[in-house]
């Protein structure tokens, strides 16, 4: 299937393709936020304590008189890292275990899965905590627990994946004409169970936020001055109550960025779903 059907396909998912320019848009404002911001977002000014939200400052201040605005915007490159941490390291680490797990079976198959049973165990935030605490209390190190958390979910999905493709007769005909497990792996099952596995990919995007959000709010993750989403709700949920700016807006970039990736996890497994473009043009006909 060309990447250009594929997009056709997206863009007539009309919630999904919003949800990929608003998270493109989110990219570009992380990479760029130092140069755009109108504050410095880690400048006090006591003279702006605590002021609402205003044509001065768009999303008000808070109580060191830190400009909300450039901090939300700021706290958007966090959000991307982690995100792509989430994605990143179970790509590289449990799409291999698990079509290594399920091609070549046996020991290994065995060992590999009882790995992944036993991280799978752990709830997620607890695992996470406990790789953070032990690595030390830092944004990267609180990545690399995101994508560690992550991994034995990708392992089993490109096993069972895997185990599916194996018995199709293009492989076994690869393997009758001698070709080598590796070459086969690359060759013939990568690209048949890559549909299933891009799908997880986009909705871990969203999780990786909600991930790091959690451990920055625990004290685990990003650490004040560096700013955060998490950060930025952790230091003012016990105001909500009487200055409601300093929680909603980076509540609401949270919010918006866990939903864009939900629809664009929903729209890409329509995309990428050969059944329902048969369908479709069995009623187009």
């Amino acid at each position: 299937m060309s990447f250009k059907i594929i997009f056709k396909r997206l863009m007539a998912e009309r919630l999904a393709f919003i949800s990929l320019i608003f998270l493109l848009v989110l990219a570009m404002i992380a990479l760029l936020a130092p140069w755009i911001v109108p504050y410095d977002p880690a400048k006090m000014d006591v003279m702006n304590m605590m002021k609402p939200p205003s044509a001065k400052h768009w999303f008000g201040t808070d109580e060191l008189g830190r400009d909300i605005f450039s901090r939300v915007l700021m706290g958007a490159e966090s959000a991307i890292k982690a995100s792509l941490f989430a994605v990143l390291i179970p790509l590289c680490i449990g799409v291999p275990v698990g079509i290594m797990s399920g091609y070549l079976g046996g020991v290994i198959d065995e060992i590999f899965m009882r790995i992944v049973d036993g991280i799978i165990s752990i709830p997620a935030i607890i695992l996470a905590l406990g790789i953070t605490g032990a690595l030390g209390v830092n944004l990267w190190n609180a990545m690399i627990a995101i994508g560690i958390v992550f991994t034995p979910q990708f392992a089993r999905l490109a096993r069972g994946q895997t185990l599916q493709v194996r018995s199709q007769h293009y492989v076994e005909a690869a393997q009758i004409t001698g070709a080598g497990s590796l070459w086969i792996m690359i060759k013939h099952i990568i690209p048949n169970i890559s549909s299933p596995i891009i799908v997880q990919a986009s909705f871990n995007l969203s999780i990786g936020v909600l991930v790091e959000t959690a451990l920055s709010f625990l004290g685990m993750g990003v650490q004040d001055p560096e700013i955060s989403w998490g950060v930025m709700i952790q230091q003012a949920y016990n105001m909500i109550n009487y200055n409601p700016w300093l929680i909603v807006y980076p509540g609401t970039a949270i919010v918006l960025t866990v939903l864009a990736g939900n629809f664009l996890g929903d729209g890409l497994r329509i995309a990428l779903d050969p059944k329902h473009h048969m369908d479709e043009q069995g009623r187009n006909l």
